[in-house]
C-alpha cells in the first residue's frame, strides 16, 4: 500500500486553507519558543510532545485573545440583542485545529513547527535559578498532525444534540452574533469505549488530567447556586430560605467565527462546596465528614450522564439541570444590568434559547428571580419570560421525554414546584375557557401529570412558557404538530415552527478534508465556505471528466490514509480498494443497526453460495457507544464483533468482505471515517429519527446515503434528487398503518429464504458456536424488521456524489442560526469583519 499524502502535505498545495503570510512565521516561531520556554520545568530537560502541543495551543490562543477582548469591546459599544444557548451538552471534540483554520493560522503554523524542526539545535534560557535546556531536531518526530493528536476530545456531550451545540456556537460567531453559550464543565465527559471479548466495556474520560490549554478560570464571576430549604410567604413577598448553597465556578473558552475576528463566548460552570466549615463541625469526625460532604457536593459537575435518547430520572441529574439553569440566569441578569440599568423594561434584549428540555427549568428560575429578587408582578414576570425563552424539541420518542416526579421537585426545589403548579394553574384556566367542559384534553395537556405517581412533564412546561416551539427537520417539525404536541399546536399555531438541523462546513469540510475543500474552491472560489448554498454551482460539473477524477482521487487518498489508521492503532488491515460501508452513531434500537447486521449476514451467505462470482469487495464499518445502562443495546455490540469473528476469518470470503466495529467512535474519530467513506447507513425507522446530522456530514464529504425517509434524510432526497439516494423502506403513514395493523413476522420469515437462513443461524449458535443461545433476545427484536428486510436489497451502486454535495448548501449551520436569528430571536446576522486586534480601530 502506497502511503497517502499527509494533511500537512496537502495543506502546503492547496489555497483554501490560508496563506502562511497572512501571519508572520517568524512571529510564531519566536511565541512558540517562548511557551515552550515556559512549559519546561525544572526537573526536565527534554520537551516531549505534550510539551510541544501545550506551547503551540497557546501560541494560537495568543491570537485568539486579542480578538476575544476586541470582540466583547465590540458588543459593549455597540450593545446588540444578546442571546443564550444554553445546554447541558456540548461535544467540542478538539480545538487546536478548529482554531488555526477559523484564524487563517494552518499554513502559517505549519511552517512555523516545519522550521522548528527542521534543524537541530541547542537552546539555553535562564528561567527562575535553573538553567532550562532542550533538544530540537527532526528525530523527535515534531509533525503537525502528531502534536494535534496530543489534544484530548472535549467529549462533553452523548452525541448528536451536544455536537449540534457546537456547531451552532461556531456559525452563531461566523454570523456575528452576540451569543453565549452556557453549559457544565464536567470533570469527566462520555465514557471511552473498549470492547473486551466483544463485550463493550466503558473507562472514564479523565480529559483534564493534562489541564486544558483552551480554558479561563473566572473566579471574578462565581455565583452561588441553592437547593433544598423552604420557602417562606410573608406580607412582604416570598422567600426560599435553610438553603443548601453551592458555589457555580465559570470557565471561559473562546470560539472564533470564520475569518472576521469575531470571538464568542462558551462558558461552562465548575460545581465547587462553599469554604466555611461552621465551628461545630471542627471535632475529628465532624471535620472529616465536612470534608467529605463538600466532595459530595461538588459532585454536580463532576460527570456526563451517558444517556441518548433516554431519560433517566436521578435526583443529581435534576440538581445539574437547576445548577446550570440558576448559575447562567444570574450571570445573564448582571450582564444585563450593566449595560440597562435596574430595568427590566428592556429585557427583550435578551433571547434564551433550551437545547431540548434539560434546561427548562430557566423558565421558573426566571420567574422566580422576577418576582421574588425583583418584586415583579406575575403578569408582567410571565410575560418577560415567554418572550424570552424558546424551545427546540430534540426527540419523539416517548421514553426519552422528561417528567420529573413531584416529590423530587418539593424536596430539592420547592419555590420551583410552587411556582410550577401556578403556571399549569392558569395554563389550564385557559384552555378550560377555550375547550369547555373537555376534561380528557386538560388531562393532556397539563403540564403535572395525575396518572399514578405525579411528574411534572418539562417538555409541557417549555411549550407554555415559550413564545417558540421548533423541532429540527420538518418531518419531525410535522409530527411534533400532527401528534405529539397535536394539542398545543391547535391553541397556539403561531407558536411552532422549523428549523432544520445543519453542521459547520468549516469543521465537517475544511477541516477533515482539505483535498475535497480545494477540488471545490478551485472549480467555484472559497466564499463557499461562509455561503454553503453556492455549492449548486457544482451542479455544472456533473459530466465533467477532470471534476470526477479529482473528486474520485481525493476519495481513494483519504480511504488509504484511513486504512493506515486502522491498521496502526487498532491491527486491523483492510483493503483501500473495497466500498467502504459506514455505519456510526449511537447503538440504539430504533437506529437499527440490527437491520445492517441482517444485510451483512446475507452478503457473507451470498458469497459463500456463490464464491466464484465477481463480489463488489467491501468492508463494513459499524461504531457507536452503548449507553452503560442499556442491555439490548450491548447485546447489539456483542452481535457485530461476533459476526465480524466469523466473516473476518472465512478464507472462502477473503477480502470481499469485511465487518470492523470501531471503538470508541467520538469526534476525532468521526473526523477522519467520514471523508473515507463511500455509503452512509442512516436506516432508522420512519417517524423515529428527529433530524440526524451525520447524514449531512457524509453528504458534504461525497458519500452516498442509504437511508429511509426519516429525519433530514427527507430533506437531503429533496435536494440532491431522490435518484441520487438509496431510498428503501416505509414512509411515516406506512409505518403509523402497520402499527394500527400489525404485522406477522413469521409470513416474512417463511416467505424469504435468504431472511430464514440469517434468523436461523443467529439463533441457532453459528456466531456464538460457545453458548448457542446467547442471542435469542436479538433474534426477536430481528423479527420486528422483516418487512424493513425486503426493501434493503433493490439497489445497486451509482456514482452520483457530485449530485449530493451539490445539495448540501441547506444543510450549513449557517442557514439553521440565521433562520433562529431572524424568525425566533429578532437578530440580524451580519458578515461584517471588525478590526483585527493589530490594526487601527
Amino acid at each position: 500500500m502506497s502511503k497517502p499524502l499527509t494533511d500537512q502535505e496537502k495543506r502546503k498545495q492547496i489555497s483554501v486553507r490560508g496563506l502562511a503570510g497572512v501571519e508572520n512565521v517568524a512571529d510564531l516561531k519566536t511565541n512558540f519558543n517562548r511557551h515552550l520556554h515556559f512549559t519546561l520545568v525544572k526537573d526536565r530537560n527534554v520537551a516531549t510532545k505534550r510539551d510541544y502541543y501545550f506551547a503551540l495551543a497557546h501560541t494560537v490562543r495568543d491570537h485568539l485573545v486579542g480578538r476575544w477582548i476586541r470582540t466583547q469591546q465590540h458588543y459593549y459599544e455597540k450593545d446588540p440583542k444578546r442571546v443564550y444557548y444554553l445546554s447541558l451538552e456540548f461535544y467540542m471534540g478538539r480545538t487546536l485545529q478548529n482554531t488555526m483554520v477559523n484564524l487563517a493560522l494552518e499554513n502559517a503554523c505549519d511552517e512555523a513547527i516545519y522550521q522548528h524542526a527542521s534543524c537541530s539545535q541547542r537552546l539555553h534560557t535562564f528561567f527562575g535559578f535553573f538553567l532550562l535546556s532542550y533538544s530540537v531536531s527532526s528525530q523527535l518526530g515534531l509533525d503537525m498532525e502528531e502534536l494535534q493528536d496530543m489534544e484530548e476530545d472535549a467529549g462533553l456531550g452523548n452525541g448528536g444534540l451536544g455536537r449540534l451545540a457546537a456547531c451552532f456556537l461556531d456559525s452563531m460567531a461566523t454570523l456575528g452574533l452576540a451569543a453565549y453559550g452556557y453549559g457544565i464543565r464536567y470533570e469527566f465527559g462520555i465514557f471511552n469505549q473498549k470492547v473486551v471479548n466483544g463485550w463493550q466495556v466503558e473507562e472514564a474520560d479523565d480529559w483534564l488530567r493534562y489541564g486544558n490549554p483552551w480554558e479561563k478560570a473566572r473566579p471574578e464571576y462565581m455565583r452561588p447556586v441553592h437547593f433544598y430549604g423552604r420557602v417562606e410567604h410573608n406580607p412582604d413577598g416570598v422567600k426560599w430560605v435553610d438553603t443548601q448553597v453551592i458555589l457555580a465556578l465559570p470557565y471561559d473558552t473562546p470560539v472564533p467565527g470564520y475569518r472576521n475576528n469575531i470571538v464568542n463566548t462558551m462558558r461552562l460552570w465548575s460545581a465547587k462546596a462553599p469554604c466555611e466549615f461552621h465551628l461545630k463541625d471542627f471535632n475529628v469526625g465532624g471535620y472529616i465528614q465536612a470534608v467529605l460532604d463538600k466532595n459530595l457536593a461538588e459532585n454536580i459537575s463532576r460527570v456526563l450522564y451517558p444517556n441518548d435518547n433516554f431519560f433517566e430520572g436521578k435526583e443529581l441529574r435534576l440538581k445539574q439541570e437547576y445548577f446550570v439553569v440558576a448559575a447562567t440566569l444570574q450571570d445573564i441578569i448582571r450582564r444585563f444590568k450593566a449595560s440597562k440599568g435596574p430595568s427590566f423594561v428592556c429585557f427583550v434584549q435578551v433571547a434564551i434559547q433550551l437545547n431540548d428540555t434539560h434546561p427548562a427549568l430557566a423558565i421558573p428560575e426566571l420567574m422566580r428571580i422576577l418576582m421574588d429578587d425583583e418584586k415583579l408582578s406575575w403578569d408582567t414576570a410571565w410575560d418577560i419570560t415567554v418572550r424570552t425563552c424558546a424551545y427546540t424539541n430534540h426527540t419523539v420518542l416517548p421514553e426519552a421525554l422528561e417528567r420529573w416526579p413531584v416529590d423530587l421537585f418539593q424536596n430539592l426545589l420547592p419555590r420551583h414546584l410552587e411556582i410550577t403548579y401556578e403556571i399549569n394553574r392558569r395554563h389550564l384556566e385557559r384552555i378550560s375557557a377555550l375547550y369547555p367542559g373537555d376534561h380528557d384534553r386538560l388531562r393532556r395537556m397539563s403540564v403535572i401529570e395525575e396518572c399514578g405517581q405525579k411528574k411534572i412533564n418539562m417538555a409541557h412546561l417549555c411549550i407554555v412558557g415559550s413564545h417558540s416551539v421548533n423541532g429540527v427537520a420538518q418531518i419531525h417539525s410535522d409530527i411534533i404538530k400532527d401528534t405529539v404536541f397535536k394539542d398545543f399546536y391547535d391553541v397556539d399555531p403561531q407558536k411552532f415552527q422549523n428549523k432544520t438541523n445543519g453542521i459547520t462546513p468549516r469543521r465537517w469540510l475544511v477541516m477533515c478534508n482539505p483535498g475535497l475543500a480545494e477540488v471545490i474552491a478551485e472549480r467555484i472560489g472559497e466564499d463557499y465556505i461562509r455561503d454553503l448554498s453556492q455549492l449548486k454551482s457544482l451542479l455544472k460539473f456533473v459530466d465533467d471528466d477532470a471534476v470526477i477524477q479529482d473528486i474520485a482521487k481525493v476519495k481513494q487518498e483519504n480511504k488509504m490514509k484511513f486504512a493506515v489508521l486502522l491498521e496502526e492503532q487498532c491491527k486491523v488491515k483492510i483493503n483501500p480498494n473495497s466500498m467502504f460501508d459506514v455505519h456510526v452513531k449511537r447503538i440504539h434500537e430504533y437506529k437499527r443497526q440490527l437491520l445492517n447486521c441482517l444485510h451483512i449476514i446475507t452478503l457473507y451467505n451470498r458469497i459463500k453460495k456463490e464464491p466464484n462470482k465477481a463480489w463488489t469487495p467491501r468492508t463494513i464499518m459499524i461504531g457507536g457507544k452503548a449507553a452503560p445502562g442499556y442491555h439490548t443495546a450491548k447485546m447489539i455490540i456483542k452481535l457485530i464483533t461476533a459476526i465480524g469473528e466469523v466473516v473476518n476469518n472465512d478464507s472462502v470470503v477473503g477480502v470481499r468482505l469485511k465487518v470492523i466495529f470501531l471503538e470508541n467512535y467520538r469526534v476525532t474519530l468521526a473526523e477522519k471515517v467520514i471523508p473515507a467513506a463511500d455509503l452512509s447507513e442512516q436506516i432508522s425507522t420512519a417517524g423515529t429519527e428527529a433530524s440526524g446530522t451525520g447524514n449531512m456530514k457524509f453528504m458534504l464529504n461525497g458519500a452516498l446515503t442509504i437511508g429511509t425517509m426519516d429525519g433530514a434524510n427527507v430533506e437531503m432526497a429533496e435536494e440532491a434528487g431522490e435518484e441520487n439516494l438509496f431510498i428503501f423502506g416505509m414512509r411515516v403513514k406506512d409505518v403509523e398503518a402497520l402499527d394500527k395493523k400489525g404485522y406477522d413476522a413469521m409470513e416474512y420469515y417463511n416467505r424469504i429464504p435468504e431472511l430464514k437462513q440469517v434468523i436461523d443461524q443467529i439463533s441457532g449458535g453459528f456466531f456464538s458456536p460457545g453458548e448457542p443461545d446467547q442471542f435469542k433476545d436479538i433474534v426477536k427484536m430481528l423479527m420486528l424488521l422483516c418487512l424493513s428486510f425486503i426493501y434493503l436489497f433493490l439497489f445497486f451502486w451509482i456514482s452520483m456524489v457530485i449530485h449530493n454535495i451539490a445539495g448540501c448548501g441547506k444543510f450549513s449551520s449557517d442557514r439553521t442560526i440565521a433562520q433562529y436569528a431572524r424568525e425566533i430571536w429578532g437578530m440580524e446576522p451580519t458578515l461584517e469583519k471588525i478590526a483585527a486586534p493589530d490594526d487601527p480601530r
